[in-house]
């Protein structure tokens, strides 16, 4: 449906300038030093990873050049309204990435400059963009920031924690976090951390719990609380034997009180790379 009326779209604190000019500013502004120069290469590789930002800096520049005249559909408004502030929220968490690696120093320079760390770039700023929510794009800002700056894991490593930051939900990084904070906890505990209601064996929210820690251990990012020997080997579990006429009648449930849980080596690595900041805040009380 066409509206008679002229566009009118709040397009946000931008400079006077407008969003194409200040983009552009922004980038011709990094020059001169070595990390300056960085700093346009890592904007850039942001940037041409998320396919509509083409799009969206071509429909606004259309607009700034026919404002006077121009006609445009209430949906064509809604998608450049809901673009501009995904934009901003682009700038703003590029911008923290750039302030965090200021005070890394030039150290880490010949790092962040090289393809294979730009490439992870381009590969976590396209799981930003289809963040569902603000908490896993931090997670996304603190992988690159962290990617940068240690070399805790090979870049191979880096780019499967990518991966799973695209497919693991916010509830099973509630998990992870959980256990992040206090190994050896139980389902039960975890349940009672997290949500503090009682349901259920049969119930949905215990189907989902069940789900969480079957594709968080099959990820390889929990495991079951085991003994090891002085080589790192995993030690066998002794069978408990029951005696005839007491064995249990139920199964499992999927709020077990007695197996404990702990992150994997490779869940340890990974909780580093992206929540270090956010774990930090939930073990402070904030």
């Amino acid at each position: 449906m066409e509206s008679d009326d002229p566009i009118s779209l709040n397009l946000g604190p931008f400079p006077a300038k407008g969003e194409i000019e200040a983009i552009k500013a922004e980038i011709s502004e990094y020059s001169g030093t070595r990390r300056d120069r960085f700093a346009k290469k890592f904007f850039l590789a942001a940037l041409g990873s998320i396919p509509w930002i083409g799009g969206y800096l071509s429909a606004a520049a259309s607009l700034k050049n026919d404002e006077d005249n121009i006609r445009i559909s209430e949906l064509q408004t809604e998608w450049l309204e809901e673009h501009h502030e995904k934009l901003g929220n682009l700038q703003e968490t590029l911008n923290e990435v750039d302030l965090r690696f200021a005070s890394l120093g030039e150290e880490i320079t010949e790092r962040i400059e090289s393809e294979e760390y730009l490439g992870i770039v381009r590969k976590a700023f396209r799981v930003w963009d289809h963040a569902d929510t603000k908490q896993k794009q931090e997670y996304v800002a603190n992988l690159v920031t962290n990617a940068g700056g240690t070399r805790v894991c090979d870049d191979d490593v880096v780019r499967l924690f990518v991966d799973w930051l695209n497919n693991y939900h916010e509830s099973h990084f509630a998990v992870v976090r959980e256990i992040h904070q206090n190994p050896g906890s139980t389902r039960n505990d975890i349940w009672n951390a997290l949500y503090k209601v009682e349901v259920r064996d049969d119930s949905p929210e215990a189907d989902l719990f069940r789900l969480l820690f079957r594709d968080l251990s099959t990820g390889g990012v929990i495991r079951q609380e085991r003994d090891v020997n002085q080589l790192g080997q995993f030690l066998t579990k002794r069978a408990v034997r029951v005696p005839k006429g007491y064995g249990a009648r139920t199964m499992k449930s999927a709020f077990d009180d007695k197996e404990a849980y702990v992150l994997t080596a490779l869940g340890r690595q990974f909780v580093h790379y992206t929540m270090n900041d956010a774990v930090g805040r939930l073990a402070s009380g904030n």
